[in-house]
């Protein structure tokens, strides 16, 4: 739980001062509680800190102040994070014995994103006391669910459903998204401010708005553009309540997608965590601080999912490699392995957020296994273009004497082994693949060139053995079919206007997938497919997901799944409604997967 009340100290010169109360107003402490990450205010106990200044002026104990406002900004105050009023009362006020009262007439209308932007006054001179009947301000904020442990009070402040932020590489920053008619698009970034990019981040949980992005600077996203010049004035309580202009293609491309950063509570996450031995201050061996010990953590089951947490928590971005060995960087002042067991979602914000074992349990215990990261402020973001799958789609009765390579790939379902060779045939559901890089980084095979293995069979190189899953499921969700394709040629099959390709597999060249251009897996290829030659009519779901073992990084692996409702009569077979896992929304989705058996082939 982050510090969420306490006195207002403000940064001046070379100290800290306090504000006089006089005059002060809920909306001064809404701005003061945006700054430090908190979507709203509320009142104060006054008495309570007159009495507890009342105390530690008699007692005058000799506490220290711990804690300070971060980084400064020249010229403006910043409000230093705030105390609780249980057992932090003396600390408080430790070294405030006398009165700096610096500022007074504090006047904020509460949209504002900073105090230094509010009309206030400072004293003359060395006029420090100035506030006859009154005390330093106290605000207390309250702050968003994800920043409290209570159940109860988690579901009663449950944050918007149709407004979510994507691709950020920290809690509270990302690409802006809206849910219109049960699917999600972005928002465009003309006339995009901190006012309504506040809007944004109060309505998510978080404080005002730090930095209000434009051009796409937390990726391109995907789909429709539901939203153009936004112009909020600070006290909506949603986007949606602020004046828009609906959109058109003419209007605003992807490219121009608005994003945000929010302020978000100070945790102090990043103090227990460090990185040692690596050639940079991007990468090395993974150490945590449990109690007052520093240790390293046991790379047994560490992989690209919890270094993306501690890249996250090291405040260093996305995770590029979670490493295994780490022998090759500098071992001269390795500490004892202190964590193991570690499995997190990828989503949480610390390490000790994560499963782990109560106590150390590592059989690789030795230094060079302890677990390492490789961390960069960007990453790719892959995502399929579930229409091109919906348009391509066919069957075919392919001849077993054609399929000896696919065999050899484990393209063929395993039924095929029992069949009689080169006689009969497979039937096959095929379609292209068309696979975008939306992110802010190359994707690229983990590998490198020397490790890639070659199938003689279909003449190329495979850099990844698992680049994506198609599978077959019925109502129950069960895999009734499936296939699989290793990254058998990764390049730039075409780009977006004014991006040039950069990977081209020809002559062994190298394999990647540059931003803003996509790889196109044509339906025609081998093992771009389902073997379906063993399942019923019937209604099923196709379902395709990219980089499945998450293998490589990427800033948003939610959009890595498509689905597609499927009806195949035996004969023929039809898709609709195929869609990227998190374009819909979650009843459209609930509905999709409640899909009912159909008696005729006429899809609406």
């Amino acid at each position: 739980m982050p510090i969420t009340e306490g006195v207002v100290e403000v940064k001046h010169k070379d100290g800290w001062a306090q504000i006089c109360d006089l005059g002060w107003t809920p909306k001064n402490s809404r701005v003061v509680c945006g700054m430090m990450g908190f979507p709203h205010e509320r009142k104060v106990n006054k008495s309570f800190y007159k009495h507890l200044k009342k105390r530690a002026a008699e007692k005058s104990p000799k506490a220290k102040v711990t804690k300070s406002a971060g980084r400064r900004q020249t010229a403006k105050p910043k409000a230093n994070p705030k105390s609780k009023p249980s057992n932090s009362g003396k600390r408080l006020y430790a070294e405030r014995q006398k009165n700096n009262f610096q500022l007074h007439s504090v006047a904020c209308t509460g949209t504002e994103v900073h105090l230094a932007a509010c009309p206030l006054e400072f004293n003359k001179g060395n006029s420090t006391s100035s506030c006859q009947g009154g005390m330093p301000v106290v605000v207390s904020c309250v702050p968003g669910p994800q920043f409290t442990h209570n159940a109860a009070t988690k579901k009663k402040m449950k944050t918007t459903s149709t407004v979510r932020l994507k691709a950020g590489a920290k809690l509270g920053e990302g690409r802006v998204e809206v849910l219109k008619n049960t699917e999600w698009g972005t928002v465009c970034d003309d006339r995009w401010t901190l006012l309504s990019a506040s809007v944004v981040c109060r309505e998510m949980g978080f404080g005002s708005a730090k930095e209000a992005l434009t051009g796409a600077r937390m990726g391109q996203g995907m789909g429709p553009i539901h939203m153009n010049e936004v112009q909020c004035v600070g006290q909506e309580k949603s986007i949606w309540n602020c004046p828009f202009k609906n959109i058109t293609s003419e209007d605003c491309q992807h490219m121009e997608d608005a994003a945000v950063r929010c302020n978000t509570p100070y945790m102090a996450l990043e103090n227990s965590i460090r990185l040692a031995g690596g050639r940079t201050y991007y990468e090395g061996r993974v150490e945590v601080q449990v109690g007052a010990k520093w240790g390293t953590v046991c790379s047994a089951g560490w992989t690209t999912k919890e270094a993306m947490v501690a890249c996250r928590q090291l405040g260093m971005g996305y995770s590029m490699h979670a490493i295994t060995e780490t022998w090759y960087w500098d071992s001269s002042n390795v500490t004892d392995m202190i964590l193991s067991g570690v499995k997190c979602t990828g989503n949480e914000m610390s390490l000790s957020h994560c499963q782990h074992h109560k106590t150390v349990s590592c059989q690789k215990a030795a230094a060079k296994f302890a677990a390492g990261v490789i961390c960069s402020e960007t990453a790719s973001d892959l995502v399929l273009n579930a229409p091109l799958v919906q348009q391509s789609v066919y069957i075919e009765d392919r001849p077993l004497h054609m399929l000896y390579c696919a065999a050899e790939e484990d393209c063929l379902s395993q039924s095929a082994s029992k069949a009689n060779w080169p006689y009969g045939h497979r039937r096959l559901l095929r379609f292209s693949s068309q696979i975008h890089n939306i992110g802010r980084a190359d994707f690229r095979p983990k590998a490198g060139r020397h490790s890639w293995v070659w199938h003689a069979c279909h003449g190329h190189y495979h850099s990844m053995d698992i680049f994506t899953h198609y599978d077959l499921l019925n109502a129950n969700g069960s895999k009734v079919a499936e296939g699989h394709k290793a990254s058998f040629c990764l390049e730039d099959t075409e780009c977006h206007e004014g991006v040039s390709k950069r990977y081209e597999c020809a002559n062994f060249g190298e394999q990647g997938i540059t931003v803003g251009c996509w790889d196109l897996y044509r339906h025609d290829i081998d093992c771009q497919w389902i073997d379906i030659t063993d399942i019923k009519p019937g209604n099923y779901i196709l379902q395709v997901v990219i980089n499945p073992n998450f293998e490589v990084a990427e800033s948003d692996f939610t959009n890595n799944a498509m689905k597609c409702n499927c009806k195949y009569d035996g004969h023929r077979i039809w898709l609709h409604h195929c869609h990227v896992g998190d374009s819909f929304s979650e009843e459209a989705e609930k509905r999709f997967e409640k899909y009912p058996g159909q008696l005729n082939n006429q899809i609406s």
